[in-house]
């Protein structure tokens, strides 16, 4: 429903137009609202029907968007969002349900969770997604792990064959080791550490569900015999004092950080030693890929799709489900300088193996084959 400049989907919607737009293709993006064209040639139709509400809102800008392919005639429909008329579908978000089932209690208030607030517009979401992703529905999902995959083809019965996985990929000269002597170290200086202390870095939107929770408990027992670790928490959240309180109570509140929202993720993988994201659920997160790129290694769950990538050299994988003891085994084995060290060469080696450039090639493969499927009819 929203174009914008921020965001995974969004960021990748984008570069997929300019891509497409490069080699001569005609690019429209169907959306309800806005910002600038990612490219001269990419152009908009923006569906704004009246709605009240978040739940009649998307439910709304399906069915325009139903209305509006039957009439324009495109030769190929690739969606990105929460619609149920195309020919491609790319699952960036993995199954609704399985997110609710994981995580969707992590994002709520107690007083949210007690009155049912959201009911509604979960409703719509699955309903949405129970016709998008139909066996008849699309005659190609792309899913950005082999995790989604998986949860495709048992909760909507699509066929295991049409579903082809791509992964995300990362920006590897915006990411890379080399920063960590430049906007790492001054973003260090900023908040008064050097490089003699260790920075457990967590980044990310959501800290309920991506499981701030649990690091900072796991974290908490390493305070005493580590007096050189610090964390550093970067991403927009809405409650954040909260948060800040709950470091405090576990007696984190001197070594560590919150950041909020910032525009130069690069600069603080640059300054982070080990990327830390305990997630109850996340279907693939370009985070990871940053993290390695910038040569951290990453400790993040079994329920992260990204996970899927990670080898006993670039990191480890602890169950999402798992107590906090097991999180602080695996913090203790990855805060060492010299296994920190030893990890920075083959995390940069199987991030350059994921670059965004072979993202873009594989799904303009999968567009190509679908088109040709949709001209022969």
């Amino acid at each position: 429903m929203r174009h914008a400049r921020v965001g995974g989907t969004e960021r990748f919607l984008d570069a997929v137009a300019i891509h497409l737009a490069e080699q001569g293709h005609e690019v429209v993006i169907v959306c309800r609202r806005h910002v600038e064209s990612p490219h001269p040639d990419v152009r908009f139709e923006v569906l704004h029907d009246f709605a009240l509400g978040s739940s009649w809102r998307a439910w709304g800008f399906a069915k325009a968007v139903e209305r509006h392919v039957r009439d324009a005639g495109y030769d190929l429909v690739f969606a990105l969002g929460k619609t149920w008329s195309h020919d491609l579908l790319r699952s960036g978000g993995g199954c609704h349900q399985t997110y609710i089932e994981r995580a969707h209690r992590y994002v709520k208030t107690p007083m949210e969770r007690a009155l049912g607030m959201g009911a509604l517009k979960n409703k719509v979401a699955l309903a949405i997604e129970e016709r998008a992703m139909a066996p008849d529905a699309a005659r190609r999902i792309i899913a950005i792990s082999e995790m989604v995959k998986r949860d495709i083809v048992a909760r909507h019965g699509f066929p295991a064959e049409r579903v082809e996985v791509i992964h995300n990929g990362v920006d590897t000269e915006r990411f890379r080791p080399g920063l960590r002597d430049g906007v790492g170290k001054e973003l260090r200086g900023s908040l008064g550490w050097n490089d003699e202390h260790t920075v457990a870095l967590f980044l990310g939107q959501g800290y309920g569900r991506k499981g701030l929770s649990r690091l900072l408990r796991s974290i908490a027992p390493l305070a005493e015999s580590r007096p050189d670790l610090r964390v550093a928490v970067v991403g927009r959240e809405h409650g954040q004092a909260g948060w800040e309180r709950e470091a405090a109570e576990l007696g984190l509140g001197d070594r560590i950080a919150f950041l909020g929202e910032r525009g130069d993720p690069e600069a603080c993988f640059a300054a982070g030693d080990v990327y830390v994201l305990p997630t109850h659920y996340d279907a693939f997160a370009f985070s990871v890929l940053e993290a390695l790129a910038t040569g951290l290694p990453v400790i993040t769950t079994d329920q992260a799709g990204a996970s899927e990538l990670l080898g006993p050299a670039e990191g480890q994988v602890v169950a999402a489900d798992g107590g906090d003891d097991e999180l602080t085994a695996a913090l203790e084995t990855w805060l060492d300088k010299d296994r920190l060290a030893a990890a920075a060469a083959p995390a940069r080696a199987l991030a350059e193996r994921y670059t965004f450039t072979r993202t873009l090639e594989q799904t303009t493969r999968v567009l190509g084959e679908v088109a040709a499927e949709v001209a022969r009819g």
